[in-house]
């Protein structure tokens, strides 16, 4: 089958890829943060990763991590390791993910594998340039539970109905913590230095706790 491209910015897609070649590519670049790729059914995105995406990426992880902890709520963090299932044709990387209801079952493996392990419970995708692929039906395929999409101005909070996502209130792995409240912290990150804003987290959760 011929193979097509076109850019997107730092992404390339690329048509009529198999699946070994797909896993080939994913060999040789075992070990590497970038390029990123996704497969969905012969279509293969390559991802080159940006300071911008990366930063935000890292501070969207950190909201999380910081509230869990501040929470008392057990996590394992899979950054960004590769899922793929054959049987589905699909693959990622995700941005990160982490493991919140499945963190027990899955701590202390060296490798995961799909569908033995469970997929990530949630998976943080940062879309400031749009995806050539349908990265939400990816997911979906998956059964990854929720997913927080940040798009340059404010957090969403995906959660899987059926075969889709909808947008939710409150996330199901932090409980009571919103779009709005992410998408705050996330604003402040940015401006505020490390430990200070730890703190401003902390100071919020214990806060938020003393309210229920």
């Amino acid at each position: 089958m011929a193979t097509t491209l076109t850019r997107l910015q730092e992404r390339v897609l690329l048509t009529g890829i198999s699946w070994h070649t797909y896993e080939r590519l994913l060999t040789e670049h075992v070990g590497r943060s970038s390029p990123r790729f996704t497969y969905d059914r012969g279509e293969l995105e390559i991802m080159v990763l940006s300071f911008e995406h990366e930063e935000i990426n890292r501070l969207v992880a950190d909201v999380f991590a910081a509230i869990a902890d501040a929470s008392g709520i057990d996590f394992v963090n899979a950054g960004s390791t590769t899922f793929r299932r054959r049987d589905l044709e699909r693959g990622f990387e995700p941005d990160t993910c982490f493991y919140v209801a499945n963190a027990a079952s899955i701590r202390g493996k060296k490798k995961l594998d799909l569908p033995d392990d469970p997929p990530p419970d949630l998976v943080i995708e940062i879309d400031i340039t749009s995806s050539s692929l349908d990265k939400m039906g990816i997911y979906a395929a998956m059964r990854v539970q929720e997913v927080w999409r940040y798009d340059g101005r404010t957090v969403r909070i995906l959660g899987l109905r059926g075969e889709t996502y909808d947008d939710r209130s409150a996330s199901a792995f932090l409980p009571g913590v919103t779009s709005a409240d992410l998408t705050r912290f996330v604003e402040k990150a940015q401006t505020t230095p490390r430990s200070v804003w730890l703190r401003q987290v902390r100071d919020w959760v214990e806060r938020e706790q003393d309210g229920r």
